[in-house]
């Protein structure tokens, strides 16, 4: 049974209208006949307040007979995105941060003074350079990747 012919069963089971369904939930009457409809569905938040109006568990609402239905489906979608965003996020973190440490490392390196102290050894800190150098090229490089990666999935998701 996919989820609109359940929430439709579900309401008219309670004797609730569209309407007075859709006040309970604190959304359109279009929303509940679209939901019935199968032409979108409800939110997280929606779906537990269902269960709780309609006094059944969030399996049974959602999955219906033990069947993958058209919720089963956008809930697993929805979980993907979300771990997808998360790593996204954190890759451009890491990048930021990798860019900002190179760069305040060839800072350093420009505003630091060398020297040759008294038993005639210079004191330069070159390592600088390569290490900043470094940094900043690792974190174009994950800006890059975390780039292409997106384009892709974006790419995919049209499809």
């Amino acid at each position: 049974m996919e989820f609109g012919d359940k929430i439709k069963e579900l309401r008219t089971k309670n004797q609730l209208t569209q309407e007075k369904f859709a006040i309970r939930l604190n959304v359109t009457r279009q929303a509940v006949s679209n939901w019935e409809n199968n032409r979108n569905l409800p939110d997280l938040e929606l779906l537990i307040l269902i269960s709780s109006i309609f006094h059944i568990s969030l399996d049974e609402l959602i999955l219906g007979e033990n069947n993958v239905n058209n919720m089963t489906e956008k809930l697993i979608k929805d979980g993907s995105k979300t771990r997808q965003a998360k790593l996204n996020m954190i890759t451009t973190l890491i990048g930021a941060f990798l860019l900002l440490f190179g760069c305040a490392c060839i800072f350093i390196k420009t505003n630091s003074v060398e020297y040759i102290d008294t038993s005639g050894i210079l004191h330069e800190n070159f390592y600088l350079l390569p290490i900043g150098f470094l940094f900043i090229i690792a974190g174009l490089i994950v800006f890059l990747v975390t780039g292409i990666r997106f384009i892709i999935d974006s790419i995919r998701n049209k499809k």
